[in-house]
């Protein structure tokens, strides 16, 4: 085999095992999605059998102060309030860009895929189980 035949095998096998990594890497994270979505559907069936109400979320821009309506109700999974749920058992996260027209007319952020470990990755280091965090509210609830 020529050296630049060998190249080419060499970058095709690269390419192959590069996109099975993506792949399994892709169906790990639905998966992970999928088991905790189960988590959050249960926690909110909980939240509504204990009788602890949804509340309307608020967002916290990315830069300032306060915070901008988003048209959402669930329940705040952090005293921060800067994760929520919905009753449809969705996962927010509770950033928006912000800006004069968003406090004015608020934003609407989109759910994110939920993490069964919460704060993976994150600068500050706090991580939390998502189930964890889910029991932590429902005896502890963050008011409105």
């Amino acid at each position: 085999m020529n050296p630049q035949a060998e190249q080419q095998e060499w970058s095709r096998h690269r390419r192959e095992v590069v996109e099975a990594k993506e792949q399994a890497l892709r169906a790990a994270r639905e998966d992970e999605h999928a088991q905790a979505t189960a988590l959050i559907r249960e926690a909110v069936a909980g939240y509504l059998a204990d009788g602890i109400a949804p509340v309307p979320l608020r967002a916290r821009p990315y830069r300032g102060s306060g915070t901008v309506r988003t048209g959402l109700s669930g329940w705040y999974l952090k005293r921060d309030r800067s994760l929520a749920v919905d009753a449809e058992g969705r996962y927010y996260v509770l950033r928006v860009e912000g800006g004069l027209l968003a406090r004015l007319r608020g934003e609407a952020p989109e759910p994110s895929p939920a993490p069964l470990v919460v704060g993976r990755g994150a600068r500050d280091g706090d991580t939390f189980e998502l189930e964890e965090l889910l029991r932590r509210r429902r005896q502890d609830p963050v008011p409105a």
